[in-house]
């Protein structure tokens, strides 16, 4: 096995194990999909507080839970998704 001083010494011998344009190919949708999910990841809270405050905002005309109990908040949040998926609480 050749030893490497540096990335840029290696590089060049990672791309020729990365020959074949289909292995590269996958190489990149598998590495664009890891970016995505990140990127999902770290808007998923944005949007799904986005959605929540709009609604205290416009149709509550209240400030939200999340800004004076946000432990009790979130989870009360996914209580009531519960609850609706159990028909306990109608929308």
């Amino acid at each position: 096995m050749q030893r490497y001083t540096s990335f840029r010494e290696f590089y060049p011998h990672y791309l020729s194990e990365h020959a074949n344009i289909t292995c590269r190919r996958l190489h990149f949708a598998g590495s664009l999909l890891v970016i995505a999910v990140i990127v999902i990841a770290l808007l998923a809270p944005l949007a799904g507080y986005g959605f929540a405050w709009v609604g205290h905002y416009f149709f509550e005309k209240n400030r939200p839970a999340t800004f004076s109990h946000p432990v009790y908040s979130f989870i009360g949040d996914w209580a009531m998704f519960l609850d609706v998926l159990r028909r306990r609480v109608r929308i």
